[in-house]
C-alpha cells in the first residue's frame, strides 16, 4: 500500500508557496522573502514516509510576464502541470480574489487536473470569513479537498499530509530516501546568497537582481571556497548592493556565509562581487548561462 506520486504547488506570487513546501519536507530547498517573484525555477522537494514519497514541486508565482526571464518563469509553471497526479492551489486567504485568481482557476479548468485548494495565512483572517471564504472558491471550481492551513506556523500540515497520500496512486518511490531535493549544491548556494539580497535590499532590486557561482572547490578537506557574482542592472543599483562602506555586501556575506555552512556541513569561504549588466533579464544567452550546472 506504499504510495508515491508527483504534486505541483501553484499560486499568485506572495501565497506562501516556498514557506509551504519548506515546511512540508522539513529541509530550507526553496529560499523565502516576502518579494514578489523570489522563486524563478521550479524547485523539487520530496518527503519520504513510511506510507509513501510524495514528490512536491514549488513553483514561480503566477504573473503577467514583462521580460524574458518572466517568460521562462511562466514557462516552468506549465511544465509543472505536466505528468503529475496533484495539484495545490495555494490562496492567500488574507487578500481580496482578483483578475489574477480568477486567471489561476482558469488555467486549472483549462488542465482538468484534480486540485487541492489551500487557504493559507488563516491566522492572519478572523475566523467567521473562513467559511464564506471556502463558498466563494467552492463555487468556482470542483476542488478535491478544501484545506485551511497556515504554512508559517505549520498549521494543518500534518492533515494536509494525510490527504495528498489518500488521493495518490499506489507505487515505489521515485527517489532514495535520504534525497530531499533534486537541486545540486552550487545552485542551492547561489539562491541562499540571492535570498539574502532580498532581506537587505528594496526598490526595483529584488527584479534585477541575481546571482551566478563561478567557483565552487572542494579541494581542500577542511573548507569549501566560494566565488558568487551578485548581478545588478545599474551602477546605482551596484552601490545599493555594496552598501556604504561595503557594510551592505559585507552583512549579506555573513548570513549566506552561515546558512550554506548549515546546508554543506563545513566550514566555507566565500567571497562576493557585484557586477552590472543591464538588462540581463532580457539577454536568452545570459539567462541560459545562469541554468548551466
Amino acid at each position: 500500500m506504499f504510495k508515491s506520486g508527483f504534486v505541483s504547488i501553484v499560486g499568485r506570487p506572495n501565497s506562501g508557496k516556498s514557506t509551504l513546501l519548506n515546511h512540508l519536507v522539513g529541509e530550507k530547498v526553496s529560499i523565502v522573502s516576502d518579494k514578489p517573484q523570489t522563486t524563478r525555477e521550479n524547485i523539487l522537494g520530496i518527503l519520504t514516509l513510511k506510507e509513501g514519497q510524495i514528490v512536491f514541486t514549488d513553483t514561480p508565482g503566477i504573473h503577467k510576464p514583462g521580460h524574458e526571464l518572466n517568460r521562462r518563469m511562466m514557462q516552468t509553471v506549465y511544465d509543472a502541470l505536466e505528468g503529475i497526479d496533484l495539484l495545490l492551489l495555494l490562496v492567500d486567504a488574507a487578500a481580496v480574489f482578483g483578475s489574477g485568481d480568477q486567471y489561476v482557476i482558469d488555467l486549472l479548468k483549462e488542465r482538468r487536473l484534480p486540485a487541492f485548494l489551500l487557504l493559507n495565512k488563516i491566522d492572519l483572517i478572523p475566523k467567521e470569513t473562513l467559511l464564506p471564504l471556502i463558498a466563494t472558491y467552492a463555487g468556482k471550481h470542483s476542488f478535491v479537498e478544501i484545506v485551511p492551513i497556515s504554512a508559517l506556523k505549520k498549521d494543518n500540515l500534518d492533515l494536509l499530509v494525510r490527504l495528498i497520500l489518500k488521493h495518490l496512486p499506489e507505487g515505489p518511490p521515485h527517489y532514495p530516501e535520504e534525497q530531499f531535493t533534486d537541486r545540486h549544491e552550487r545552485f542551492l548556494v547561489g539562491e541562499i546568497v540571492r535570498e539574502k539580497v532580498l532581506l537587505h535590499t528594496r526598490e526595483e532590486l529584488p527584479y534585477s537582481t541575481t546571482v551566478q557561482v563561478t567557483r565552487f572547490d572542494e579541494s581542500r578537506p577542511e573548507v569549501v571556497v566560494l566565488n558568487c557574482d551578485i548581478f545588478v542592472e545599474k551602477e546605482s543599483q551596484k552601490k545599493i548592493v555594496i552598501g556604504t562602506q561595503g557594510q551592505m555586501l559585507k552583512q549579506i556575506g555573513i548570513e549566506a556565509r552561515a546558512d550554506i555552512e548549515s546546508l554543506l556541513g563545513k566550514r566555507v569561504y566565500l567571497e562576493l562581487y557585484v557586477r552590472v549588466k543591464p538588462k540581463w533579464r532580457d539577454d536568452a544567452g545570459f539567462l541560459d548561462s545562469l541554468s548551466q550546472p
